[in-house]
């Protein structure tokens, strides 16, 4: 790593993640950052340039050209795509950097990644636990791998928020991919459960008696949460979710609730897009349930 604690970094992959934690290093002096996007050089990806521009990282010609000299290198890209981007800057790697694979995937894909990287970068698996904004780079992060306890050294001198979990790659990912079953199963049995309430006119009898059992939920808030999260990012969230699928099966049990949550994710993730059920996440509550009725018969 380079002197006074200004370590080169690049980021394969510019999408929301990937430009949160790169906005956050510039603040706190990072100068050099690289990113690479596979979208960068169409006409889609002019978001993400503006995006590299404004915080001013360089903008890589490729994958090879962003990891060029790279200390510590971001993969940010989305869950299908992890070993293709882990495959893209194997052959470009120089100094042992650390590779950071902080992408939603099963452990069995992040053993792959790293058997794949080999001795040519110090590979880390990080799991990324909370929503990446409004903290950035101060996200509370996971990581585990046999050069953990160093990274997590480097990282923290750069104001990131780590957690060593172990030596051996894929335990953080096993952490974040077993809440996820919890977490983005509980979203999904809020869509379904209080827009029944809504369409039966019972909305406020519903969540009155859901306070009998869990007394210390708000659960005015956590539906208004809960939908908005799906409605904005339920697509990415039902790919997350395969992968959950995927790593309950590699733990030998069938992923049953799971399979179930990625359908009516990626149900809402559709919806979410339309205006109506956009303007009306602004709005919050009964006109949520409302916008998402008028949106469809149906959510699934």
């Amino acid at each position: 790593m380079t002197a006074h604690n200004t370590p080169r970094i690049s980021f394969i992959g510019f999408g929301e993640a990937g430009q949160a934690i790169a906005a956050g290093l510039r603040e706190v002096g990072i100068a050099q950052i690289a990113a690479w996007d596979i979208l960068f050089p169409e006409e889609t990806g002019a978001p993400l340039r503006a995006a590299g521009e404004a915080i001013g990282a360089r903008l890589a010609t490729s994958a090879a050209d962003a990891v060029r000299e790279s200390d510590i290198v971001f993969s940010a890209v989305t869950a299908a795509s992890s070993f293709k981007a882990a495959q893209s800057v194997a052959p470009h790697l120089s100094g042992t950097p650390y590779y950071l694979d902080i992408n939603s995937v099963s452990p069995g894909r992040k053993q792959q990644s790293a058997r794949l990287l080999g001795e040519s970068a110090r590979y880390i698996d990080v799991a990324v636990v909370s929503a990446i904004h409004p903290a950035r780079h101060k996200s509370p992060m996971l990581i585990a791998g046999p050069d953990a306890e160093a990274a997590g050294a480097a990282l923290k001198s750069i104001d990131m928020n780590i957690s060593v979990v172990g030596p051996n790659v894929g335990a953080a990912a096993a952490i974040k991919m077993i809440r996820s079953v919890m977490i983005k199963g509980i979203e999904a049995l809020t869509l379904e459960c209080f827009l029944a309430a809504s369409r039966a006119g019972v909305l406020g009898e519903v969540a009155a008696s859901l306070r009998n059992n869990y007394p210390t939920l708000e659960w005015a808030k956590l539906i208004d949460y809960n939908i908005e999260r799906m409605a904005r990012h339920g697509l990415r969230r039902a790919a997350e979710m395969e992968e959950v699928a995927e790593t309950l099966r590699e733990f030998g049990i069938e992923p049953l609730m799971v399979e179930a949550t990625v359908e009516r994710q990626r149900a809402m993730g559709a919806l979410g897009k339309q205006d109506s059920v956009r303007a009306a996440i602004e709005r919050g509550g009964a006109a949520i349930l409302a916008a998402i009725a008028a949106a469809g018969n149906k959510t699934g």
